[in-house]
């Protein structure tokens, strides 16, 4: 049975990780961004390693699926509130993927199953719902400005983040238990 300070303490709890995963996902992006400016790679850099994704994750498997969900919508937010990034073309499938992976996260992590695969799962459904929204957008609401190729190329831009979050999420996840 639960108290009401161990109800107020795990409100608390959630809280912080929600605000520090928001936090974190906004600020990263920018340091992708200077340390970009400053190789000469530019926004590719963020694209490449997806910064913005390991704390969303993060606050799905930490803090459950209404913190993850709430912290990948308002994430990319408040990231192109600040500075403008991602484009606005971009924002609502980022908004869209970014939740899925919060939510999806929040629903495994209670799950008994290899933090690995976890992952995974959650990486393949976040990624299925930004190209069926890149798809709905292009063929339902003939969305001109996109083209067919930005319903795959986001994956293909983002294989060393996937690789990234596939060895650093399970391994937080699994320190978690421990």
């Amino acid at each position: 049975m639960y108290t009401y300070s161990q109800s107020r303490n795990e409100i608390l709890r959630k809280l912080l990780i929600a605000f520090l995963s928001v936090v974190a996902a906004v600020a990263l992006p920018q340091i992708c961004h200077y340390i970009g400016v400053l190789t000469g790679t530019g926004a590719n850099l963020g694209a490449m390693l997806l910064p913005m994704h390991i704390p969303v994750l993060l606050a799905g498997f930490l803090g459950g699926a209404v913190v993850g969900t709430t912290a990948g919508v308002i994430s990319p937010l408040i990231s192109f509130a600040i500075s403008g990034m991602p484009s606005a073309a971009l924002l609502p499938f980022m908004v869209i993927e970014l939740a899925v992976y919060g939510l999806v996260a929040g629903v495994l992590s209670k799950k008994n199953m290899n933090a690995v695969l976890k992952t995974a799962i959650v990486l393949l459904s976040g990624r299925i719902a930004r190209a069926l929204a890149v798809l709905t957008s292009i063929y339902a609401f003939g969305n001109e400005k996109l083209a067919i190729t930005a319903a795959y190329m986001f994956i293909v831009e983002g294989v060393i983040g996937t690789l990234i979050q596939l060895i650093v999420i399970p391994f937080v996840i699994s320190r978690k238990k421990a």
